[in-house]
């Protein structure tokens, strides 16, 4: 069978999973896969619930293509019969927010186990080709190296587990534990893994719910009075989805791919907003009076190699305000 990726062709007899299909970059992963010609295999937490299934059931191709199966991150053994025959696993099921009652349970227990679970089931087929995890630049840049408007942050850098725990950022802990992980798995069990490490992921939506990210553009646009003192790097879900799709399907892939269209202050965000929107209410001041984080850069390198041609942030942010407007999560 022919793996050229030209037109549409390149999977007509492939089958893929995708974990936690009805999240943000899971929904655009398994449109632009239907697109591609790809049969789906998604899992989500109950195929029954409409809210959370009905916009994947309506993709065009979804009728004969796409398959819902009921997963549990947590269970061993969950995963085997859906990841059974598939020649690729995307593997993006994470649990996703910052404010944690209890941060092992809820966040690094799932996001670790979660993760050694899926690569556990890719092990027991030989159908599997390659696997595609969607770790984060969270499991980046979190390294005791300052980060300045000098500094160059690529794939060679690693968050430190011991700085996560001393700032007590357990998102980006679990990110980086989960990451780790994987990696020392797939070397174990000579697994041809692949990563994708996006930054916060804006753009047009397709799940009818607020996700992390989205939430955070609406806070900016619905009346708050300040903004928080952070400095991130920004991307749109459709470049974060075909490098997923761009790293399974170029046999030369391989390691870590850091996707990053800019690194922003996100008072520069909201100057963007106030361009794009001039009647717009946006926050005029930062939550606090400390000096705004330091804002650095991102290699576009290794990702411009997979093929991608990033997205300016200025249309994605637009798109995503778009999007909280069609959703009717803002009216304006």
């Amino acid at each position: 069978m022919s793996c050229s990726s030209e037109g549409g062709g390149v999977g007509k007899k492939k089958v893929v999973c995708v974990t936690g299909g009805s999240g943000y970059i899971a929904s655009w992963l398994i449109k632009l896969l239907l697109q591609r010609g790809y049969t789906v295999n998604a899992t989500v937490r109950d195929p029954n619930d409409i809210r959370k299934t009905e916009h994947l059931r309506e993709l065009p191709g979804a009728n004969e293509r796409l398959h819902l199966f009921k997963a549990n991150l947590l269970e061993q053994g969950s995963f085997d019969a859906i990841i059974d025959g598939c020649e690729g696993v995307f593997h993006t099921a994470s649990p996703c927010f910052l404010d944690s009652k209890d941060p092992q349970a809820e966040l690094i227990v799932p996001a670790v186990k979660g993760t050694l679970n899926v690569l556990g089931s890719c092990v027991k087929t030989s159908s599997v080709r390659r696997v595609v995890v969607t770790s984060s630049t969270a499991a980046v840049v979190y390294e005791r190296k300052p980060r300045t408007p000098e500094v160059v942050v690529d794939e060679k850098w690693f968050s430190d587990s011991e700085v996560c725990k001393e700032l007590k950022l357990w998102y980006v802990l679990s990110k980086t534990l989960a990451e780790e992980s994987a990696w020392k798995f797939a070397k174990d069990h000579g697994i041809d893994m692949v990563t994708i490490n996006p930054a916060m992921v804006i753009g047009p939506f397709l799940q009818p719910t607020l996700n992390f990210s989205t939430e955070a553009i609406l806070n900016l646009i619905d009346g708050s009075e300040t903004f928080r003192n952070l400095t991130i790097g920004w991307v749109d879900v459709r470049d974060a989805v075909n490098a997923h799709i761009l790293a399974f399907e170029n046999p030369s892939a391989s390691g870590r791919y850091c996707l990053v269209e800019k690194v922003a202050h996100i008072s520069e965000v909201v100057k963007i907003l106030r361009k794009l929107y001039p009647g717009l209410q946006l926050p005029e001041k930062c939550a606090d009076d400390r000096p705004f984080a330091p804002t650095y850069q991102f290699s576009k390198e290794k990702a411009k190699s997979l093929g991608i041609n990033f997205i300016p942030v200025e249309v994605s942010l637009k798109e995503t305000v778009e999007s909280l407007k069609e959703k009717k999560f803002v009216s304006f």
